[in-house]
């Protein structure tokens, strides 16, 4: 299902809806382009988000394109764990919406 050859249907996809892939790579270029944030902070956060989404084509993409900007694979492997903390702390904080006091019984309703 994830295979790299499914991009080459990028240029289809925009052919179907051109307005709306216009309006996202323009988007998509301002989000990266280097402001505030460095281009090597801003491709590592977006490497950090694609570990948290596990989006392999994101992952590809950031890797290459924080190595690039002068990302160390130090560095990469700090985002890695990083971002599986984040994951663990996610699943910790709705972990909370499960135990303690209840107001109703769902199996009730």
């Amino acid at each position: 299902m994830y295979s790299a050859n499914n991009l080459a249907q990028l240029p289809h996809l925009k052919a179907l809806s051109p307005t709306a892939m216009h309006a996202f790579e323009t988007f998509d270029r301002a989000a990266m382009a280097a402001g505030n944030i460095p281009r090597k902070y801003k491709e590592l956060i977006a490497l950090g988000v694609a570990l948290t989404t596990q989006c392999p084509y994101s992952l590809e993409v950031h890797r290459t394109n924080a190595i690039n900007a002068g990302a160390s694979e130090a560095e990469i492997a700090e985002v890695i764990f990083l971002a599986a903390a984040m994951r663990a702390t996610a699943a910790i904080a709705h972990g909370t919406h499960l135990v303690g006091p209840r107001k109703a019984d769902p199996a009730k309703r």
